[in-house]
């Protein structure tokens, strides 16, 4: 940056830019003029702090200024028209783009000075609402995340979203290196543009912490800068308000803690080695006075945080005495209430204060270490009584699954020693590994969490977090937080977007990544929210994952049944289309919106599913009663098993015997095989078609399947028509959104939906009769409808429910209605987005639905489709089955 002369803007242009050459990989469009950006290699450039990419003809026309300079134009036009206004919940949660809103400066009184959170109010977990003790712990080790990686040093283009992945990683390679050294080509350019107009770069660093982790912000001042204007733009690099007057500069290269007192320093600075010079900013710490924000925390009162002025005299019990009557408390007595500094550095912590404290010299300490994080540095005052459990829950998983309590903790104790042994233990997840440490000592949590991280058992790596306290009386009444889970795997691999955008949006507490121990840990701390809605980021089987949590955890819950909506990540996705999300999230939607439509969502009844499987006893005989699901995802985690081999699942979309199923297991076998090649759901589906087309012209496995099974609806026998698939469903969507089941047509079954106690069976003749239903040419063969299925396998056929496959033996399967409810939340009409519509032409309205049919059948079609009047009683509706061509 400049700050010397006249010209106080960035010497990259009053836009404040800082343009890097860049390679665009995929489509991307010039934000000055919006045309397409074309070309093989560095076809633009893009800024490397807010990504706003131009052309290189645009380069010298942009005006529009950059993101860490847009606030200071404000502050410093003579001519005022905008004015800045912080945002407080955005401060306390260090998110750079939401600490401002920008109004005229006529519409500035009309705005509320305190920050209501918008139209997010009715979601956001109230920061005071969250307990937490960890003043020395990072926000990732609190909530179990991991701080993403990025495979590039080169910035995100916003363009870049919107194409997938999948060049190979020698191309990422050549792109890496070609974005490498059109780097150091333009910051070799840059270097001769300054050389011309006697500029110099320097390294200027806020602290001894900064300098220690190597952070530091590059600035560009003419080489006749004074000493007050390198200040000033020191000041401006860190975005420190205040007076410039408290602030000096010391030579770092020099060693030497002398302030800079030359008028004017930038020549006489040290250079070693012909490096870059070094500062560093230090706060004077013979200032004896400030002003401090206090805010009102867990006071519950409708009161905007306070500027209270502070001095090296003034201790935590003054600053109480002076605050509690600006909030209206002046009755109250100030031993009832406490000081908390909330300390944000790498997230956000607490400490309370002693009485005998000062705030003040508290806060000068921290700004010797980090000035940015002395000025993020709030205090909040919080009553004593308030209900606050001492204890620390550290939540473990991936150890291995039903093992019982003395085993379990014969395998902490291993690893944990008895000097970090936990107080309590519980509750424990024996299906998923899982469990509950309790410590009353933080030290020994903080120390636990860490040694449980770097553990493992049976060469599994164990998975540990601390998880936080919420408070639920402090909760408002017209609150209804939501819980959000985002599985970073699913369909595309766009979960990592989701977990940074969410956390901005919203309490960073509310936002869990699945792959960190699952949606388990989550569901413990929002035990005792008594109200509250899950927001589910993943494809069908992160939501079945999700709602078998809350049925293991629920009878423990304040709230046993969350209505869940859905942001559709899978491949499928045949739920969320079901319920008006669409078939699949992009990455161009605005996270913004999505959880406004999850606001304004209406909740609705999902039917759900027991699915028993028994195998015959022959087999077991055959077996010695081993398992006899084999080659497919039948886990331990999504089944219950009995001593007779028994298993039973939860269905919550569609159940599948035969071709389809086939299909699924090999694209299952295939993923396991190469799970990096899956990270596309255009990938995805184009592997679906290449087995398609394999299957038809290889050996057929189900050929003939309606001889080998027998199938029995409500109690009545139902004679099979010549099929290779049978498929069960629950809801009108399967297969990424097409619709077995068919149009509305004058039949004897009654029209489907999925709360009304009642499933649809269907049948496929071969891959391309799927193939025909997936394109919306052709239905399935209706066989019947009915609310208890008993089907007889007399050999071993691939198997599938909610699309996990494997290979089942002969044996029977019963499905029964299950008594788990689920409520889900179906976005409105108005916000249903046009990729919602799937390939058979069903569009769903209201509670009903509304079927147009892609092909409208002949009658000579329907006399030879199997339609037999004769078998028709308006009592015996499960010997009907039709088709449509």
């Amino acid at each position: 940056m400049a700050a010397g002369g006249d010209d106080q803007w960035p010497t990259t242009g009053s836009h404040g830019h800082y343009f890097l050459k860049k390679n665009f990989h995929k489509p991307s469009y010039c934000h000055h003029c919006s045309d397409l950006v074309w070309g093989l290699l560095g076809q633009g450039y893009v800024c490397e702090v807010c990504n706003f990419v131009v052309h290189d003809r645009c380069l010298k026309g942009v005006v529009s200024p950059c993101i860490h300079i847009a606030t200071a134009l404000i502050e410093q036009t003579s001519n005022m028209s905008v004015t800045k206004l912080l945002c407080l919940y955005a401060a306390y949660f260090m998110f750079p783009f939401l600490l401002y809103v920008q109004v005229h400066s006529m519409c500035y009184k009309s705005v509320n000075p305190e920050c209501n959170y918008g139209v997010l109010a009715p979601s956001l977990l109230p920061p005071h609402a969250v307990s937490n003790n960890c003043h020395t712990v990072a926000l990732e080790t609190l909530i179990g995340s991991q701080p993403r990686r990025r495979e590039t040093a080169s910035p995100r283009s916003i363009s870049e979203d919107f194409s997938s992945g999948g060049g190979g990683e020698a191309a990422n390679k050549s792109f890496r290196e070609t974005d490498d050294n059109y780097s150091q080509s333009r910051e070799r350019d840059r270097s001769r543009e300054r050389d011309d107009r006697d500029e110099e770069l320097i390294k200027v660093y806020d602290g001894i912490a900064s300098f220690r982790h190597h952070s530091y912000k590059l600035i560009s001042v003419p080489r006749h800068t004074s000493v007050e204007q390198l200040v000033a733009a020191a000041m401006w690099a860190f975005h420190l308000t205040g007076d410039p007057g408290d602030y000096y500069l010391t030579d770092l290269c020099g060693n030497s803690e002398k302030e800079i007192e030359e008028p004017y320093p930038i020549p006489l600075l040290t250079r070693v080695d012909g490096r870059k010079p070094a500062l560093l900013l230090r706060f004077r710490e013979s200032t004896d006075s400030g002003w401090v924000r206090v805010h009102a925390g867990r006071l519950q009162v409708s009161e905007s945080p306070k500027l209270v002025p502070v001095s090296s005299g003034t201790s935590a019990a003054s600053l109480l005495s002076e605050s509690l009557p600006l909030f209206g408390l002046e009755s109250a007595n100030p031993e009832d209430f406490s000081v908390t500094e909330i300390i944000m550095h790498k997230g956000v912590s607490e400490r309370v204060l002693s009485r005998d404290e000062i705030p003040w010299e508290s806060l000068k300490q921290i700004g010797r270490e980090s000035l940015r994080q002395m000025q993020r540095t709030r205090f909040y005052l919080q009553p004593k009584e308030v209900p606050c459990s001492e204890n620390l829950a550290v939540f473990v998983s991936n150890l291995p699954f039903n093992l019982s309590q003395r085993q379990y903790e014969k395998i902490l104790l291993d690893i944990l020693g008895k000097d970090n042994k936990y107080s309590s233990i519980g509750p424990i997840y024996y299906e998923y590994g899982s469990m509950v440490l309790t410590y009353q000592n933080f030290d020994d949590a903080i120390q636990a969490c860490y040694i449980l991280k770097d553990a493992t058992y049976e060469e599994r790596s164990l998975s540990a977090a601390l998880l936080p306290n919420i408070i639920p009386q402090l909760i408002p009444p017209e609150v209804q937080p939501l819980l959000v889970f985002v599985n970073v795997k699913s369909g595309g691999c766009q979960g990592l977007e989701l977990v940074t955008s969410f956390r901005k949006l919203l309490n960073p507490y509310q936002v869990y990544d699945l792959d960190i121990g699952g949606p388990l840990p989550g569901l413990y701390v929002f035990r005792h929210v008594k109200d509250y809605r899950i927001l589910v980021c993943g494809g069908d089987g992160t939501i079945g994952w999700v709602l078998q949590c809350l049925d293991n955890v629920g009878q423990d819950s304040e709230c046993s049944s969350p209505p869940c909506a859905i942001v559709p990540l899978g491949t499928g996705n045949d739920l969320a289309r079901v319920l008006r999300w669409g078939s699949g999230y992009t990455g161009g939607e605005d996270p913004l919106n999505l959880l406004r439509d999850v606001i304004e969502a209406e909740e609705i009844r999902l039917d759900r599913w027991t699915v028993v499987f028994h195998p015959s006893d022959e087999k077991l005989f055959e077996d010695g009663k081993g398992g006899c699901g084999t080659g497919g995802v039948m886990s331990t985690s999504t089944a219950i098993s009995n001593e007779d081999n028994t298993q039973i699942f939860v269905m919550n979309n569609y159940f599948g015997i035969g071709i389809d199923a086939d299909l699924c297991l090999d694209f299952h076998n295939a993923r396991e095989e190469n799970p990096n090649k899956f990270n596309s759901r255009l990938h995805n589906k184009g592997v679906y078609v290449k087995m398609g087309i394999r299957k038809m012209m290889g050996r057929k496995m189900c050929k003939d399947m309606h001889k080998e099974i027998r199938l029995e609806v409500d109690g009545k026998l139902v004679d099979l028509p010549p099929v290779e698939g049978i498929i069960i469903l629950n809801i009108l969507s399967w297969g990424s959104g097409a619709n077995p089941w068919g149009f509305e047509r004058d039949d004897q079954f009654s029209v489907p939906n999925h709360w009304d106690g009642m499933l649809e069976v269907v049948g496929v003749t071969g891959v391309l009769h799927l193939g025909q239903i997936q394109s919306g040419l052709r239905s399935a063969i209706r066989i019947a409808q009915g609310g208890h299925i008993r089907i007889r396998m007399n050999s071993e056929l691939p198997i599938q429910v909610d699309g996990e496959p494997w290979i089942q033996c002969a044996g029977e399967i019963v499905v029964l209605k299950s008594a788990l409810k689920a409520t889900m939340l179906k976005k409105k009409k108005g916000n249903i987005p046009s990729s919602n519509v799937g390939h058979s032409g069903n569009h769903t309205v209201g509670n009903s639905k509304i079927r147009c049919p892609a092909v409208i059948p002949a009658a000579s079609e329907l006399d030879n489709s199997g339609f037999d009047e004769s078998q028709t009683t308006p009592g015996n509706k499960t010997q009907i089955y039709s088709t449509t061509v």
